[in-house]
């Protein structure tokens, strides 16, 4: 009797925290499921949903794990939500195909479809922008790291609350793509919803830093949608000086020093 005790306690403990498993041939895209502990999935958790780059690209579930939002739950991190982490095989993000998985989900789980976040960079950064333009309506708030949009998408876009962010020594993708996108938005409503952070001396991957930090996950996680269907952005990011000569001035940019150095994500 004494045993089985042991063993129902082990198996309830061992349930009360995250589980990270691989889900493939559900939907168009096979992605990664992390739970968050009972006490979060018991209690209507939030969806985030990361979008990766294209060098993690493939049939390989595996390589979603070598940065962001995966990577960092593998090395410790406690992510209070669902997190969504699909793989395109190749080519751009469809939006479909995300909502998709992201449905699949909703209906696994009993969440909140008021607070469903996406952030994604490089060819992520564009998928996010191009889930965001086209399915503002099922999200909460994105964040898009070195990538870049459709103006076309922008209205729909400057409904949720965004934080674009791009490295202004970007070679692989030029920050004019990130900048287009940032002017498309606020010519909807002068950026009420929208931060844009031109990081001084960044290159491609050194944005990955910003998934091992809290800042990026505080701010998503702090925006919800209200009773009538409206997002209005609160808990902006603290601001941090910088002597860059060739920074944005205005209410809504941010620029950041960094190092030019980072690793080769996109």
């Amino acid at each position: 009797m004494k045993q089985v005790l042991i063993l129902i306690c082990l198996f309830f403990g061992l349930n009360s925290f995250a589980q990270l498993s691989a889900v493939k041939g559900k939907t168009a895209y096979n992605f990664w499921l992390n739970l968050p502990d009972s006490s979060i999935l018991n209690n209507n958790p939030p969806i985030l949903v990361f979008l990766h780059g294209k060098s993690l690209s493939g049939t390989d579930l595996n390589r979603v794990k070598k940065y962001g939002v995966i990577h960092e739950i593998e090395k410790g991190r406690n992510v209070p939500a669902i997190v969504i982490a699909p793989q395109v095989s190749n080519g751009s993000w469809n939006p479909d195909k995300v909502l998709e998985v992201l449905q699949y989900v909703q209906k696994l789980y009993k969440t909140d479809t008021n607070r469903v976040y996406v952030c994604g960079m490089s060819l992520g950064g564009y998928g996010t922008m191009h889930f965001a333009g086209k399915y503002a309506n099922k999200i909460t708030a994105a964040v898009a790291l070195c990538g870049g949009g459709n103006p076309k998408d922008a209205c729909n876009m400057a409904s949720i609350p965004m934080w674009i962010q791009h490295g202004n020594r970007d070679e692989a993708v030029p920050v004019r793509y990130s900048r287009e996108m940032v002017n498309a938005i606020r010519q909807c409503n002068n950026g009420k919803n929208l931060i844009y952070t031109e990081i001084a001396g960044a290159n491609h991957g050194a944005l990955e830093r910003i998934f091992r930090g809290d800042e990026m996950y505080d701010w998503l996680f702090a925006q919800v949608r209200t009773v009538a269907n409206e997002v209005i952005m609160v808990s902006v990011p603290k601001k941090t000086e910088s002597n860059d000569q060739g920074k944005l001035q205005d209410k809504n940019t941010k620029t950041t020093s960094t190092p030019a150095s980072g690793t080769n994500s996109n």
